[in-house]
């Protein structure tokens, strides 16, 4: 089964430690994502995450289907980078890397997901004319919404 990676880099002007505090509370992830996805965090959840914390996500990626997802951050290294691992949901593999570094002006944010489409050879196909467009016009709202948040880095 082949793993695909996804890797997005976006500069902002804020401050690390304002970077850390808005992407590292999971509350913050619905103002991020398209509202077509229809993305509802059903579990109880503190504003801090830490290793082991288990997030529970309703989201409706196609058709209107509505998708249980299910993951877990393993690692978190204060303004440096944290990890999330899906436990349940529509991905064979999701393992999703946030990385964050100051930079001149602003902070660094990368992220780099490495995923695997489950059905075999049928998600094969299915990948680059149904996933990978729709994962890019995620990612795509994504910046978009967080220039319209935080500003352009010059």
């Amino acid at each position: 089964m082949k793993i695909y990676k996804l890797d997005s880099t976006q500069r902002l002007p804020i401050t690390l430690d304002n970077a850390w505090k808005f992407f590292s509370d999971p509350k913050n992830l619905k103002t991020i994502t398209p509202d077509y996805m229809g993305f509802d965090i059903i579990s109880d959840i503190d504003s801090t995450m830490f290793p082991g914390q288990i997030i529970e996500y309703i989201v409706t990626p196609v058709l209107g289907i509505k998708t249980k997802w299910v993951t877990e951050i393993t690692h978190v290294t204060e303004n440096k980078y944290f990890v999330d691992e899906q436990r349940f949901g529509p991905y064979a593999l999701w393992h999703h890397k946030h990385f964050f570094k100051e930079i001149d002006g602003g902070v660094e944010m990368r992220d780099v997901v490495h995923y695997k489409i489950p059905l075999g050879i049928l998600g094969q196909m299915v990948h680059p004319l149904l996933v990978k467009p729709k994962l890019d016009e995620i990612f795509e709202y994504r910046k978009n919404k967080l220039i319209e948040l935080f500003g352009t880095h010059q």
